[in-house]
């Protein structure tokens, strides 16, 4: 089943304890502090230096294990398509592909990447707005198993590239089903001012059209309405009602129909949010799209890896301001966006078991860039920290390392894999000299002069 759910009073953020219950995967040991499965983070801290993203292994199982028992039990012929955009290492992508997980990729780079972990191109969808006519091509040599298409001009490029290779290409229609999801406007895929997708009212035209093209095999009917919905099941039902009502009108019409991809979205408990239970969304699945006999497929990311992760830190300093106490670590902005991107909040836990119980008062965690929205959270209920003391960003596993970068020249954190009592870095940290290895200086530009001596004092 679902991890639990945290819970809180009414507009009170959830202690640590109630933070730490919510993850099976976190223990707050006596000794050894906050624990990932079986491994005490503050020995990897210790050994990779901070900051540094850790994943569960035993999380990525677990979660991909309650989705698959939840259209099982449904009754569902469904396959499990990982999206990858949510966190593409190596590693994650391998216990995945154990547990016999298909890809949803959006570019040939994640093709390569879901290849080389072990899940064949055979079981991986292709989907995103503007795949680029190299990458098609790339995914016809691999075999890939489904486009979904996303435009008028998407599926005419599609047919003259597979009609040049001699080909057909496995293609499915991505439809806008105009349904708010209630998600944050800019994770939000299904409505109709969003770019992604066909216009409900101009699906079934297309999809005549797409049928009478060479080089196309017409596959089906695909939706996505956004990402981390916790609203329910209510906007899923709206979407794939509207799918079932079109996928009956194109098979009146006598084209074929042969699968319909539900896409993702699945939210997660991040502070005390209320997402619905796997179990819920295969229901609404079966109760829309179950009487057409088709098989079906999901593209989970952001539910299976999100609580799969946490960004270890080090206090640089405490600041304390007229009004305010700041919290500085050495995590900043580039390594973890969400809360300057998307206002997102993060559970943020000391690792060592004396300040998780200690006194709190609010402070302003922050970061090292020069940059006011270099800002983790705000007024959180901390204790006093020391400069080396150790904190975990939770639910970091998903959009987290995927959307780095090295802004101010700061090198991208080291990643850990932890697997029962088992550790190993996955991607050693970036040296600054990695960092500076492939930039090049034009030989025109002049040596730079010698500076010159300081003045006598």
């Amino acid at each position: 089943m679902a991890d639990p759910i945290p819970t809180a009073p009414d507009g009170a953020d959830p202690s640590f304890a109630d933070l730490i219950a919510a993850r099976p995967s976190l223990k707050m040991d006596a000794l050894d502090g906050l624990l990932l499965e079986e491994v005490p983070l503050h020995r990897i801290a210790r050994e990779c230096g901070t900051p540094t993203w850790v994943y569960s292994a035993g999380t990525l199982r677990r979660r991909y294990r309650a989705l698959r028992t939840a259209l099982d039990d449904a009754g569902l012929a469904a396959t499990i398509h990982y999206a990858t955009k949510a966190n593409d290492a190596q590693a994650v992508l391998r216990v995945l592909a154990t547990e016999g997980a298909g890809a949803d990729i959006v570019s040939a780079g994640e093709l390569r990447a879901t290849m080389a972990a072990g899940i064949p191109a055979g079981a991986t969808v292709f989907s995103g707005v503007g795949k680029q006519a190299e990458e098609i091509v790339f995914a016809l040599g691999q075999g890939i198993f489904q486009f979904n298409a996303e435009s008028a001009e998407e599926i005419e490029m599609i047919s003259a590239i597979a009609s040049g290779m001699g080909v057909e290409a496995p293609v499915s229609l991505r439809v806008n089903p105009d349904v708010d999801a209630g998600t944050h406007a800019k994770i939000t895929t299904g409505r109709a001012e969003n770019k992604f997708g066909i216009a409900f009212e101009d699906a079934a035209a297309l999809y005549a059209r797409m049928a009478s093209l060479p080089g196309i095999r017409p596959i089906g009917i695909a939706t996505h309405i956004g990402s981390q919905i916790t609203g329910g099941v209510a906007a899923y039902r709206e979407a794939y009602a509207r799918l079932a009502e079109l996928v009956r009108g194109l098979q009146a019409q006598g084209l074929p129909v042969r699968r319909i991809d539900c896409g993702g979205g699945l939210g997660i408990p991040y502070r005390d949010e209320i997402p619905a239970p796997p179990e819920a969304l295969a229901g609404a699945i079966k109760a829309t799209l179950g009487d057409l006999g088709l098989p079906l497929m999901l593209e989970p990311g952001r539910w299976i890896a999100g609580p799969a992760g946490v960004l270890l830190a080090s206090v640089i300093l405490q600041k304390q301001a007229v009004n305010r106490r700041f919290v500085v670590l050495d995590a900043a902005m580039n390594d973890l966006i969400r809360p300057a991107m998307y206002e997102a909040w993060h559970g943020v836990l000391p690792l060592s078991p004396v300040a998780a119980k200690a006194e709190t008062s609010p402070a302003d965690v922050v970061g090292p860039v020069c940059e006011s929205g270099d800002t983790f959270a705000r007024d959180r209920a901390l204790p006093m920290l020391d400069p080396g003391d150790l904190v975990a960003f939770l639910d970091a596993g998903a959009y987290g390392a995927v959307m780095s970068s090295t802004y101010n020249a700061r090198p991208l954190a080291a990643e850990v894999l932890v697997d029962g009592s088992r550790h190993a870095v996955i991607r050693p940290r970036q040296t600054p000299e990695e960092l500076l290895a492939h930039q090049r200086i034009p030989d025109w530009l002049d040596a730079v002069p010698a500076a010159p001596e300081p003045a006598a004092s």
